[in-house]
């Protein structure tokens, strides 16, 4: 690992690099341009002592997890995220039909939907970004372990992710997933990663492949759904998917209705949400 050309690279982009840019509070007069360490820690899901090591050519290789997070935190292209890899001596991940690089683009218009629950996924429902309103509805996804952050797997394999929705809503949301997984599937035949996440989920949920066996298709677009949270109570949101047909990816955006209590607890979990938002430690 080259520690000298990381911490120069980490240290420029994240100067370049305004609170804004990134969906943070400018709050107090800054002395220096750019995000503050902790901040790129924060978004990067990582201990600020860590991050902190890695600017001052200290700390330990990181993992390509960690990468891949600190490409997101940093806002990188593509191109400086595989600069990134290298730099550590890894090999960038491959530019498949489905890339886990969210374009700086995209992550900035997450980051302006400051007042609606947001996410970036892949089209086989792999969580790749969240905005904070987004980790208070549902939980900091990325944070959890890898295998642990496709909405599909979880919806059929975690009980802990059914309490998201009330319990009769299940049935449709269940007929959901599946008719869109289906779609994706027949749309990439020879692509194994779709047609693993249905083996997977086969053999894994009864009730999965029971609805597969049924053949329905139907990409996922608007819909309305409800959503059960624990402190705030059920909120009816309307449910816009945006896609990015380059790279497969999704942005899924939730917003209430003006007038309506939905509108009005969604306001609510603005505040109250987002103060058990606190940064994963490395």
């Amino acid at each position: 690992m080259n520690r000298g050309e990381l911490a120069d690279f980490l240290r420029r982009a994240r100067a370049r690099l305004a609170p804004s840019d990134v969906g943070l509070t400018v709050g107090a007069r800054r002395r220096t341009p750019g995000l503050r360490r902790e901040e790129v820690a924060q978004l990067a899901g990582m201990s600020v002592d860590y991050y902190t090591r890695l600017e001052q050519s200290r700390g330990p290789t990181p993992s390509r997890q960690m990468l891949t997070a600190l490409a997101r935190a940093l806002r990188l292209t593509e191109d400086e995220a595989d600069h990134l890899f290298h730099l550590t001596g890894e090999q960038p991940p491959r530019r498949e039909a489905t890339s886990t690089h969210v374009r700086p683009g995209l992550l900035l218009v997450l980051d302006r939907l400051h007042d609606t629950p947001a996410m970036v996924v892949t089209d086989c429902g792999e969580v790749l970004a969240q905005n904070a309103l987004s980790r208070a509805l549902s939980g900091d996804v990325l944070a959890r372990p890898p295998q642990g952050r496709n909405m599909i797997r979880r919806f059929f394999l975690d009980p802990a992710a059914q309490e998201l929705f009330p319990p009769e809503d299940r049935p449709e949301r269940a007929r959901e997933q599946v008719a869109d997984l289906r779609a994706v599937a027949s749309a990439r035949p020879t692509d194994p990663e779709p047609s693993a996440l249905v083996a997977e989920l086969c053999a894994g949920s009864e009730e999965f492949a029971r609805l597969w066996d049924e053949h329905e298709v139907a990409v996922r677009r608007a819909a309305t759904k409800r959503f059960r949270h624990p402190s705030i109570g059920i909120l009816e949101l309307d449910c816009e998917v945006l896609v990015n047909s380059e790279h497969n990816q999704r942005l899924v955006i939730h917003t209430a209705r003006p007038g309506t209590e939905s509108y009005e607890r969604l306001r609510l979990l603005q505040v109250v949400g987002l103060q058990d938002l606190t940064p994963t430690s490395s």
